[in-house]
């Protein structure tokens, strides 16, 4: 017989060197972790937020451990009971026998790993759920109670959702402790299976059963709670319980309730007595019992008593939803006004409307970016946005609707200047404001500018503290590094003048817009964060150097207050001598009771955003509880607690004390750039359309429901914007900055007939801290199906079937030209609804420059189509229109002004399309492209060639006429 050879032992060496690996990776991780969360606490210390992150930081980490100890130790508990607890000599099978050889070796790692194991993804679980458990803690009353329980609405807001989360963890809890409690008590032979029965230790049993009866009594809580959830549960019509939840449901959930509480006394009678019967055949009935109340009961109770009688009994429950959704929405005080439109337009009917006719907008700031650019951008590397944005100023003391952008980089246009040091330190800023009026427009049909320029002058910024850098905006790069002792060379581009590098002006930053990385461990960390050895090894980084990254307005104030859902639409504006960029943030909720749910994607969707991006989609309740301004050249955050009443906002402030502003630290330069919120606007006006109504019976009958239209000027179905303007509905005393929108029948894609008209006074004012009494007031014209209104679908259609405006439209774009139809408004002047859409031509080429070439008005079935709003409304109503507009003075000129400069004017009129020498070229363009078109049937080249050139003889005669160019 031979020894069994002995075991090889581990090399010391192998094992240290294994050793010093782990350690290695565990150090290389930690500190990739500990690079990345002291990044974030640089960047929040910077901008003076680092509450907010603290908070975060503390929060997560307290309910991880909350999370992490409710499970394991439970867990532990329950395994450890139950392995102690085994019976001592047990009959086991073999099986058994064997699986418990196979356990043993790791019975100990098994007991301690499991509870740590289910605690771990516990402990995240619950991190995930902090936001919800501190506004538990920091609720308030709402002061409004709910009409079937009598419970405050906060209750809904901040307690449902911590109930909800708190009984579904305790289920799961209870439920994995019953289930290793289960396999423990198996394995040793606490419970055992054979020869067709069931026997169970009577540790088990009393263990087992405790666990049973304290599920049962979370699921009897649960039951309870979703007795709530009904007034926030979505049905075929609305939100909220309805006749068969209030008489059957609801009664059928507290029964339930009440059912399994005396199930889970049944187990723990068991736990001492040991008999199962009692409580197995208890939940068996608690089961059917459940059937019976939540799904029978209420099937023949809506079949044979409401279907029946649906608008009698249901009515109480609609008017609920009404009430609520209204209050939700904040529409609830909705100023409603029956307009009887006139139709027939004659002369001199403006003359009321005059102000408002004045301030009609003609340049679209979805057209013109690339007439922006090409007249402002100067150099490839600067970008203006796309749309432009829409703001008003006060200019000569009277309020100029402009539409506005910001001259930023655009670094793919470096090409192979775009070095890491070109891209880093040179080129870190944008270069200025430029406006322009949206009611004027040059000879040429290019905007009036009243801010442009390198350097930058104009009515905007005659202040000598403006600073018109742009630091920060919707387009910066990833992250730029700026700043140096004084005294240094500047090596930061400036702007552009003339040509030569003589000529461009070199500037450093000098305010305090991110982390310092003067030392090295900073370089280091930044290294690590952007993955660039070019930041720790370059030598322009100096002691002084801050690294600016972060720099969207709306990622700047997500980080700082991340419980707002933020508007997509930031906008810039000059204040007090800065540019800033001015964010609305909302506080969401979709757990109002009885407010019915709406999509808050597909609510803000439309043509200037087809693709929104939202945190939460499905909302019923909205409030623009912040204003928020970001700072263009230091990227400062200021948040102002715009709506104090707001009770999801009064918690956050509990949560995140020391983070918002009142509104009395605004000042009146910001207060007169703040305005209505686009997206809440988009919000309400989604709600109104079936919310308009005001009693039960229209709202069941559903014989007044609208939608918003679908834009006419795009191919593919994508609902219309809504617009701002300086206009006077009527019953208002004077103009007022608004937004406005429309509405058309629901249901019917086939009648686009105008049903109703909302706007809402976008105007805060610009008293210092105090907001505009009218601010946020919703006006609805309801127009009288008497006298039909076409809908900007009909009215596009009539304009595109129009003889005189499709001939010379199609005309157009036979040459080397493109028709672009501009924003399609609509306007309630002279007792009517008057339509205006301008119309731009740009080369079909690379260089694209649209400029406005021609105005399309309409009011009732009568269309007119001149080369200015001044020509068109004067022909539309009988050669005079009472009212003159902002491009009364201009008169079309085939020559451009110079660069589009502002208040350029041209001596050489333009022929209208009533001219005859404009006529004659129309008639000469017709008969060519018919030549044209024959000899190219007949396979005759040589009169094709010779029809061509006819056609484009004719186009370029229009042109001239028309003022084109």
């Amino acid at each position: 017989m031979t020894s069994a050879p002995n075991q090889a032992t581990p090399s010391p060496v192998r094992k240290a060197i294994a050793i010093t690996l782990i350690v290695i990776a565990v150090i290389v991780v930690g500190f990739f972790i500990f690079a990345s969360l002291y990044a974030d606490w640089l960047w929040f210390d910077q901008l003076g937020f680092t509450g907010v992150l603290w908070t975060q930081w503390t929060a997560r980490v307290v309910m991880f451990v909350v999370g992490f100890l409710a499970m394991a130790v439970p867990v532990f508990v329950a395994i450890q009971l139950a392995y102690r607890l085994r019976p001592v000599y047990a009959r086991l099978s073999s099986q058994l026998d064997h699986y418990q050889e196979v356990v043993e070796p790791l019975r100990r790692l098994a007991m301690w790993g499991i509870p740590v194991f289910f605690g771990f993804f516990a402990g995240f679980a619950a991190a995930a759920q902090w936001e919800t458990v501190w506004l538990w803690v920091n609720r308030v009353d709402t002061g409004a109670a709910d009409p079937q329980f009598q419970m405050d609405t906060g209750f809904y807001l901040f307690s449902v959702p911590f109930l909800s989360a708190v009984l579904g963890f305790a289920s799961a809890v209870l439920l994995v402790c019953l289930g290793v409690t289960v396999l423990v008590a198996y394995l040793y032979g606490s419970v055992r299976v054979g020869q067709r029965e069931l026997r169970i230790s009577k540790a088990a049993r009393i263990q087992l059963a405790i666990l049973a009866g304290l599920y049962l009594l979370v699921q009897a809580a649960s039951l309870w709670l979703d007795r709530y959830k009904t007034l926030t549960k979505q049905s075929d019509r609305i939100t909220g319980a309805s006749y068969v939840d209030d008489h059957a449901i609801i009664p059928g959930l507290t029964i339930l309730s009440i059912a399994a509480i005396i199930v889970a006394l049944a187990f723990f009678v068991t736990a001492v007595i040991g008999r199962w019967r009692y409580p197995l055949i208890g939940a068996g009935l608690l089961i059917v019992a459940s059937l019976v109340v939540t799904v029978a009961y209420p099937w023949v109770l809506f079949n044979i008593s409401v279907r029946p009688n649906q608008e009698t009994l249901e009515s109480p429950y609609y008017q609920r939803n009404i009430d609520a959704t209204k209050a939700a929405y904040g529409i609830d005080e909705l100023q409603k006004t029956d307009f009887q439109a006139v139709t027939d337009a004659e002369p001199g009917q403006l003359r009321a409307d005059a102000e408002t006719t004045a301030s009609i907008r003609i340049m679209d700031p979805a057209i013109i970016p690339p007439t922006v650019r090409q007249l402002e951008q100067y150099r490839s590397y600067y970008n203006f946005t796309d749309p432009l944005d829409v703001d008003r100023y006060q200019i000569d003391g009277q309020s100029q609707d402009t539409v506005v952008s910001v001259r930023e980089l655009n670094l793919d246009q470096l090409g192979q200047a775009a070095t890491w040091y070109n891209t880093t330190l040179v080129y870190t800023h944008g270069y200025g404001m430029v406006a322009a009026k949206g009611n004027a427009r040059t000879p040429d049909g290019n905007p009036v500018f009243v801010e442009r320029g390198i350097p930058t002058a104009g009515d905007l910024t005659n202040s000598e503290d403006y600073e018109p850098r742009i630091y920060f905006g919707e387009s910066s790069p990833v992250y730029s590094i700026v700043g140096a002792p004084e005294g240094s060379p500047d090596i930061e581009l400036d702007y552009p003048r003339g040509t030569g590098e003589s000529a461009q002006t070199k500037t450093t930053f000098s305010g305090n817009g991110g982390p310092n990385i003067g030392n090295p461990f900073n370089r280091v960390i930044y290294s690590l964060k952007f993955q660039s050895t070019d930041i720790l090894f370059s030598d322009a980084i100096n002691a002084d150097s801050q690294i600016l990254y972060d720099r969207n307005p709306i990622d700047r104030v997500q980080k700082v207050a991340p419980y707002l859902e933020l508007d997509n639409d930031p906008y810039p504006s000059v204040v007090d001598g800065r540019v800033v960029w001015i964010i609305d943030g909302y506080t969401l909720s979709a757990n109002y009771p009885y407010s019915s749910i709406v999509s808050l994607r597909d609510a803000i969707s439309d043509t200037t955003n087809t693709t929104p991006r939202v945190a939460l989609d499905d909302v019923n309740y909205i409030r623009n509880s912040v204003k928020a301004t970001v700072d263009a050249y230091d990227g400062s955050v200021t948040l102002y607690a715009w709506d104090e009443t707001d009770p999801l906002l009064e918690a956050w402030q509990k949560v995140y004390p020391s983070t918002l502003k009142p509104i009395s630290d605004m000042s009146g330069d910001l207060m007169s750039h703040v305005r209505y919120p686009t997206d809440l606007f988009k919000v309400q006006r989604a709600m109104l359309g079936t919310y308009h109504v005001d009693d039960a019976q229209s709202f069941y009958q559903r014989d007044n429901a609208w939608k918003t239209p679908d834009d006419p000027t795009q191919k593919n179905p994508v609902l219309q914007p809504p617009y701002y303007l300086t206009m006077k509905m009527p019953g208002q005393d004077a103009p007022t900055y608004s937004m406005f929108t429309t509405f058309i029948p629901a249901g019917d894609d086939t009648r686009n007939v105008l049903t109703g008209y909302l706007s809402v006074d976008a105007d805060a004012g610009a008293e210092e801290g105090v907001k505009s009494e009218s601010y946020g007031k919703l006006r609805m014209l309801e127009i009288n199906a008497e006298t039909p209104v076409p809908g900007p679908g009909q009215v596009q259609n009539r304009f595109d079937a129009d003889p005189k405006v499709s001939a010379f439209i199609n005309i157009l774009k036979q040459g080397q030209s493109e028709v672009l139809n501009g924003n399609l408004l609509t306007l309630p002047v002279g007792g009517g609804m008057l339509y205006v859409q301008p119309v731009f031509v740009q080369s079909s080429g690379k260089t694209k420059l649209p400029t406005l070439q021609k105005i399309l008005v309409a009011f009732g079935n009568d269309v007119a189509f001149e080369d200015t709003l001044q020509g068109a409304l004067d022909a539309l109503f009988g050669g005079y229109s009472g009212a003159s507009t902002g491009d009364n003075d201009v008169t079309p000129s085939p020559s451009p002004t110079e660069s589009g400069e502002p208040g350029a004017g041209g001596e050489t009129g333009g022929g209208s399309s009533g001219d005859v020498a404009f006529q004659a070229a129309l008639k000469d363009a017709q008969q060519a492209m018919l030549d044209r078109d024959a000899a190219l049937k007949s396979g005759d080249l040589t009169k094709f060639a010779e029809a061509d050139a006819r056609l484009t003889a004719a186009v370029q005669q229009l042109l001239t006429l028309s003022g084109g160019n």
